[in-house]
């Protein structure tokens, strides 16, 4: 299994495809499979892009989308032309192409064998790798989906960021530049793909068990108002942590109930929506129920830096992997950090021989305790290696 990454800066698309195209034909890897990500200076002559990626690197599968900026290497481009093209060539593996469009998901989620048909589900897949657009994917419904199939596999991927109104992104299906709904790719037989989702916070305070709540909104922890159990852990912290508190406060629930302590990366981690004085109770982003356990979390640079890093240090990849795709968050990149290409660079100093490319997304797949989710700030991963015997 072999791979290839070619990133290109050009303001000129002729001489940035051209460029993608010489480097991967001079690395010798022949093009199984084909990602390609562009950011927004070049979307008006996508098609172009992507008829001369398919026919000069005659890949089995291309799929990629538009961005806001992207990823090569140890390099991050953001709110500047870039094009990234990364090439494997993956013996013993199958692709499944994948365009769910706008009028197909009322079919594709009402029907599981439709499902497993369109995305090529199996008991052989090992992964998913898709992107959509967020106009035209509904996220919720189609996670819900894929994690109640009878052959789950883990989701990794984005969704495309290179515009903010419908009809503006673009996703590439092999040979096909189109704008709406979701593409991806199935893998299936000798690949091991592995998910490292890096949330970016830290656990404040501690744990405390949902007491009163429905749907997304917490009414009581620990037999307490949300909100009073809320100022009594901020009333607790030292003023180190209170000062992060300044970046916006997050809620954590528990993956795992069984548990008997609970750190950073055991979390799901959520935005708050709100809180109503009144009554105390605290909306967040995602659904909860009575008994869960969660947790408050904070997000800086620092601690974005630190979880980053722990993630790549303690996943024990063993032999290095065949190559990285990394999704990272529009918010991430130096909207996050005071230097230019921290993630980027981050993975590449834990993985110095892995072709690595990727985008930054307006939202960001990824497996946590084997669901799969959307996430906000994070960096996820996909891991490609062969098969271990």
């Amino acid at each position: 299994m072999k791979f290839s990454c070619a990133l290109s800066d050009a303001t000129s698309t002729d001489d940035a495809v051209d460029a993608c195209i010489d480097a991967a034909k001079q690395s010798g890897v022949t093009s199984d499979l084909a990602f390609v990500f562009f950011t927004a200076h070049h979307a008006d002559e996508a098609i172009n892009v992507v008829e001369k990626l398919w026919l000069e690197l005659d890949p089995q599968v291309m799929i990629g989308c538009s961005a806001e900026g992207v990823i090569g290497g140890d390099r991050e481009i953001e709110r500047e032309p870039g094009l990234v093209v990364l090439t494997g060539q993956l013996p013993g593996v199958s692709l499944h192409p994948i365009h769910i469009a706008s009028d197909d998901w009322r079919e594709v989620l009402g029907d599981q064998g439709e499902l497993q048909s369109c995305l090529g589900l199996g008991p052989a897949t090992k992964a998913l790798i898709g992107f959509g657009d967020p106009f035209t994917t509904p996220t919720n419904e189609f996670l819900n989906a894929i994690n109640g199939a009878p052959h789950w596999s883990p989701l990794i991927g984005g969704m495309a960021s290179s515009a903010r109104q419908p009809g503006e992104n673009l996703v590439i299906r092999n040979d096909e530049v189109l704008e709406d709904g979701f593409v991806g790719v199935s893998l299936s037989g000798s690949v091991a793909v592995q998910a490292v989702v890096s949330q970016g916070c830290r656990p404040i305070g501690q744990p405390m068990i949902i007491t009163r709540g429905k749907q997304n909104v917490i009414e009581q922890l620990g037999g307490k108002t949300a909100l009073a159990a809320l100022k009594e852990m901020v009333d607790s912290l030292p003023p180190s942590e209170k000062d992060l508190l300044a970046h916006g406060l997050l809620v954590g629930r528990a993956i795992s109930e069984y548990r008997e302590s609970f750190g950073r990366g055991d979390f799901l981690v959520r935005n708050l929506l709100g809180v109503d004085q009144n009554s105390g109770a605290i909306a967040m982003t995602d659904h909860i129920r009575v008994g869960q356990t969660v947790q408050f979390h904070v997000r800086d640079a620092q601690t974005a830096d630190e979880d980053l890093t722990l993630m790549l240090e303690t996943q024990g990849y063993g032999e290095p992997a065949s190559a990285a795709l990394l999704f990272s968050c529009n918010g991430r990149g130096t909207r996050m950090f005071s230097q230019m290409s921290h993630d980027a660079e981050a993975a590449h100093r834990a993985m110095p021989a892995t072709p690595i490319a990727g985008f930054f997304a307006a939202g960001e797949f990824g497996p946590v305790g084997g669901k799969n989710f959307i996430h906000g700030h994070t960096a996820s991963f996909a891991l490609l290696r062969p098969a271990s015997e």
